[in-house]
């Protein structure tokens, strides 16, 4: 074999420069051309001879398996904040009417940066335990019982479309953040763990799981447009919505049952039960964990925590300013598409660069650099036709065209900034501490989330 450079000082170093990119290797002939000395390590480190020779991934199975779940990751949180147009519904002071003209309630005003808040403290609080227990409880155990919570809270969801909740709406909106942080809390430790047991599979794999997320938020969008188009009542909209995502839950659990059953999983599940059957450790260390990765951490805390300042409670704020012509796009639809589609489309579209084009590399300083230009993206939005606009009244940016670039170049910088760093984490730590690593980076970045959130409701006053 040709002697390569070794591009990171790891034993898992499995990042390939765009130029061996298409190189037809398997994961471990890629991991010694780039570290010659892996083979001068201790045997303990060493695995089976069978593992060495890695099976294809048949018809691209696993990964869309992978990408699948994905989907379901960020499903449920995308559900809940895109059907913007029912919770007017449920919580405006007059839930008789068809609820597509001018709702208004303390309660709606504010709703999303509550939810943010909601969805995103449990959130970090679930990763933690996730962390302890990456060693204890098998991720078997940890993805489905969270898969069945989050199903479960969605059924209930559903049925609760259909409730009249006119005279009871501050205890609906209490029920409903509940529910979003005990779905938010369930989804976090089933991503976490996906995130853990892609560490231990090629990047493709990774950033199919995290391409798979930014899917997930354009199929809720697309969902919300297609069923506000259809449905006459909001309602019936509403119950198809949910509907749409308590199908999919069951799809994710089925297809998940299935991932063992190829022997491209197989494959590397076994070398990674083996790298960990040494060890008696039963909560993995983390320093030597954040000494390869608090640069990449941060930068995913970061990303995100911008992200999240300003989608969707000040995005989805944002109105035509053609707004009193009446006609369906500048009412309906304009927020549904320029806000929540094209945000996610465009972060789809990011994650999905990743897999074809892996620069600035996991040491760059230019990756960190990157994330810091991304501030711009808050007060661009914040002076866009935000409305109501009750302190800031400048608005800058009153033309429609704004906030559709602004919220496509947020989602794209999102998405390819954001996985490059969530791609990179797992691989430049020792094997043994890739499942533990994917869950660290998944802590970076719901803590970013978590900060974001709380400024966003700073934010959405301060307008």
């Amino acid at each position: 074999m040709e002697d390569s450079e070794p591009v990171q000082p790891s034993l898992n170093s499995s990042y390939i420069p765009a130029a061996l990119g298409h190189q037809q290797l398997s994961e471990d002939e890629e991991s010694e051309e780039q570290n010659p000395s892996a083979s001068l390590l201790p045997k303990q480190s060493s695995v089976p001879l069978a593992v060495r020779y890695s099976p294809e991934d048949s018809y691209f199975l696993v990964y869309i398996i992978f990408f699948l779940m994905g989907i379901g990751s960020l499903l449920p949180w995308n559900f809940f904040i895109t059907a913007k147009h029912y919770w007017l519904y449920k919580l405006s002071n007059d839930t008789h009417h068809s609820g597509s003209e001018e709702q208004r309630s303390d309660l709606s005003d504010y709703f999303e940066s509550y939810l943010a808040i909601a969805s995103t403290v449990p959130s970090v609080l679930s990763l933690i335990l996730n962390y302890v227990l990456v060693n204890r409880v098998s991720s078997n155990v940890r993805i489905l019982s969270s898969l069945f919570v989050i199903l479960l809270v969605f059924v209930v969801t559903t049925v609760m479309v259909k409730v009249d909740v006119s005279d009871c709406r501050t205890e609906f909106f209490i029920g409903t953040l509940v529910s979003v942080a005990v779905v938010s809390a369930a989804s976090n430790v089933f991503s976490g763990s996906m995130f853990g047991i892609s560490g231990h599979f090629p990047m493709r794999i990774s950033q199919a799981l995290i391409s798979g997320q930014a899917m997930g938020g354009t199929l809720s969008a697309l969902a919300s447009i297609v069923d506000l188009s259809v449905a006459k009542d909001v309602t019936d909209s509403a119950l198809a919505y949910f509907l749409t995502a308590d199908v999919f839950i069951l799809l994710c659990i089925i297809t998940y049952l299935l991932l063992p059953k190829f022997a491209y999983t197989r494959h590397y599940m076994m070398a990674a039960t083996h790298l960990g059957s040494g060890g008696t450790v039963s909560v993995p260390p983390l320093r030597p964990i954040l000494r390869k990765t608090w640069v990449l951490g941060l930068s995913v805390f970061y990303v995100f925590c911008v992200s999240i300042m300003v989608f969707p409670a000040v995005s989805s704020g944002i109105q035509s300013a053609n707004k009193d012509s009446g006609s369906p796009w500048t009412t309906t639809y304009f927020v549904p598409i320029t806000s929540f589609l094209l945000y996610n489309i465009s972060d789809f579209c990011g994650r999905q660069c990743t897999a074809w084009l892996q620069v600035p590399g996991p040491t760059s300083r230019v990756l960190p650099a990157l994330v810091l230009c991304r501030s711009v993206m808050v007060p661009l939005l914040m002076f866009c036709n935000y409305q109501p606009r009750d302190h800031l009244n400048t608005v800058l940016f009153g033309h429609d065209v704004f906030p559709v670039v602004f919220n496509c170049l947020l989602g794209l910088t999102n998405g390819y900034l954001g996985t490059l760093p969530m791609i990179y984490g797992p691989k430049v730590v020792p094997r043994e501490l890739a499942e533990a690593t994917g869950v660290v980076m998944s802590f970076f970045l719901t803590l970013g989330l978590a900060v974001g959130s709380a400024f966003s409701v700073l934010i959405v006053h301060c307008i």
